[in-house]
């Protein structure tokens, strides 16, 4: 996090009198109160982009970063991006390599003293080269997977344990699914500071379910919990790493995953059970 410090300049004075030694003394001001800064940025590196238990990345490593710009009334906008591979690979001829999420909204203490309420509007964008030729297994072509969401938060804090409740709602086709506008997301997540070596205990579990579906026989239906369980450990300055445990339900019907790779990379699971670690630098 950046912050501006306001230091204090010392002032001395030496007073040299005829026929008396040296007397000299020191005025300091007070340290002015340190100023937090309302930007705020963050990078990172991943050995696995998973996002709501499934792999963007292809189960390779990301690199992330983005900044957000929090105003004292409550109000917030951000940035965040990643490099990922799964727009690409499931569309011949598509060039994508990031996405790019914008997001902005309201986060204020309305219940009380460590109890925020948020919520605002997250705009997930994919920029691309080329058109969209892949046929969803739905039998419908995959629309433009550029997906925009709703979503409201309630933090809360009781001693070292935090965490969030938040309900996500998409008002558009998600994330090039067909016909899946209304598709939605509540998640919990928790985390307990232990007080040991500034390590963090982190658990979370989500629901996805995604409307629209019509995967007929033989295909798997979209809808999946995945969960994680993991460990943080802060450096100060900023510095983290993160390791965990990922895992979704999703389901696989014969030969067919809910959330595969392409044929030509080998058909992985992109839903299946992972550890990720994360090293993340905070501005």
């Amino acid at each position: 996090m950046k912050t501006l410090q306001k230091t204090a300049i010392s002032a001395a004075a030496v007073a040299l009198l005829a026929g008396l030694s040296t007397v000299a003394f020191a005025a300091d001001e007070p340290a002015a109160e340190v100023e937090v800064s309302p930007i705020t940025a963050n990078v990172s590196v991943v050995s696995d982009y998973r996002y709501r238990g499934i792999s963007q990345s292809n189960m390779k490593p990301a690199i992330q970063g983005g900044f957000d710009y929090a105003h004292e009334s409550g109000l917030y906008i951000g940035n965040w991006n990643s490099s990922i591979s799964w727009n690409g690979d499931q569309n011949p001829g598509v060039t994508s390599p990031i996405e790019m999420d914008f997001y902005g909204g309201f986060k204020k203490e309305l219940i009380g003293e460590g109890f925020a309420t948020d919520f605002g509007v997250l705009q997930y964008a994919y920029p691309t080269r080329g058109g969209y030729s892949y046929v969803t297994y739905s039998n419908k072509t995959q629309v433009n997977p550029n997906t925009t969401e709703l979503y409201l938060a309630q933090n809360f804090t009781f001693g070292a344990v935090t965490g969030f409740a938040k309900f996500s709602y998409a008002v558009s086709p998600l994330f090039g699914n067909p016909g899946s506008t209304g598709s939605y997301y509540p998640d919990l997540t928790v985390n307990y500071d232990t007080g040991v070596w500034g390590l963090a205990i982190n658990a979370h579990v989500g629901y996805q379910y995604v409307s629209g579906q019509n995967p007929g026989s033989g295909f798997p239906n979209l809808n999946y919990t995945d969960w994680k369980l993991g460990v943080t450990k802060d450096f100060g300055g900023g510095l983290s790493l993160a390791a965990a445990y990922i895992g979704t339900d999703a389901q696989k019907v014969g030969n067919n995953y809910a959330y595969m790779g392409p044929i030509s990379q080998g058909s992985k699971n992109l839903a299946g059970a992972t550890g990720v670690v994360s090293l993340t630098k905070t501005f």
